[in-house]
């Protein structure tokens, strides 16, 4: 899982956490305890809604092009090109004494996570769904973002947050039931929802991963190196993926200036530059604040699609954006335990 302006993102970038303090309980308060309680800057939020317009794009643009090039390939021609423009910003991390490849199991990871499996799974969602179901349903991504959080990281759930995340995740309920609660008993999921919501338990733990610094210092804090470390990567995850989506299916790509077009897209905004702000915002804010922000994704797909695709929403699309933007509202609030 960028935005708007690399410069900008650049000149904002957080060159280290806040180091561990003690609470007036005397007891020891992690980085990700003082994340997760302190309030949003209007440059956080800003950093924070430019990746879900991004992403939103990326749906409605994969929806329009399934038909030309399979969904595993699109993910990696997309991060093919990434690499390229990354290239002259960050050849220098792909030198042998760079620190990249001595840290190859985190990047390998990191990659796996955020570049081969989230996208690909959406791409491979967009298949059977449309942009703003797809969207809608990655909105349990708080709820995943808490209970990875807790069970791996030891991140405290503090009560603003978790619900939050129910109000969010009901939102994503409504959209899985298409507005009749009785659905949910006949558990009559498309093979599109399974795969985005694979996708979002996916990004949660990526997010996580992204909050700590295992890396060298020289390549955390040069964005376009981490991201290139990731890329890299990432690129033999994808290819791996595409070879097997050519060798066990009968794919196909339809070359032209609709998918040439994409590509740009895809890979200067969704990947690009979304990614950056992305890393940017989990650095102040903390992976569970961040979560709420994502899922501000539906509400630009619905704008889009109804633009591009003619896809307009429904009543039950509309209940559910006010649950998603309750449970942003919510757990923006100075959160008490």
């Amino acid at each position: 899982m960028k935005s708007n302006d690399a410069r900008l993102c650049h000149d904002l970038h957080v060159r280290q956490g806040p180091k561990d303090s003690l609470a007036t309980t005397g007891k020891p308060e992690s980085r990700y305890s003082r994340r997760m309680s302190q309030k949003l800057s209007p440059v956080t939020a800003m950093l924070l809604t430019v990746p879900p317009l991004m992403w939103a794009g990326n749906a409605v643009v994969g929806r329009m092009v399934h038909d030309l090039v399979p969904p595993i390939t699109l993910n990696f021609l997309r991060w093919l090109v990434a690499f390229f423009i990354l290239l002259p910003l960050a050849w220098q991390v792909l030198r042998p004494g760079s620190g990249l490849w001595s840290h190859w199991r985190r990047f390998g990871l990191l990659s796996l996570l955020g570049v081969g499996c989230y996208n690909a799974l959406q791409y491979l969602a967009l298949q059977t769904s449309t942009p703003l179901n797809v969207t809608l349903v990655a909105a349990s991504g708080p709820f995943w973002m808490l209970i990875i959080g807790a069970l791996f990281f030891k991140a405290p759930v503090r009560r603003m947050q978790l619900l939050g995340a129910l109000l969010s995740i009901s939102g994503a309920l409504v959209v899985l039931s298409r507005g009749n609660w009785s659905e949910l008993l006949a558990v009559r999921l498309v093979a599109g929802d399974l795969f985005i919501l694979l996708a979002t338990a996916c990004w949660a733990f990526y997010s996580w991963l992204l909050s700590r610094r295992d890396e060298p210092d020289a390549i955390r804090n040069d964005w376009a190196a981490f991201l290139m470390g990731q890329v890299v990567f990432g690129l033999a995850w994808s290819g791996l993926f595409s070879g097997l989506e050519w060798t066990l299916t009968d794919a196909q790509i339809t070359w032209g200036w609709p998918l040439m077009a994409t590509l740009a897209f895809v890979a200067v905004g969704p990947a690009v530059l979304a990614y950056r702000c992305w890393g940017l915002g989990i650095q102040q804010a903390g992976p569970a604040m961040a979560g709420f922000f994502a899922n501000l994704t539906p509400l630009f797909a619905a704008i889009l699609s109804a633009a591009f695709l003619g896809e307009l929403p429904h009543l039950y699309h509309v209940a559910a954006f006010a649950l998603i933007i309750g449970g942003i509202w919510v757990s923006s609030r100075r959160m008490s335990v």
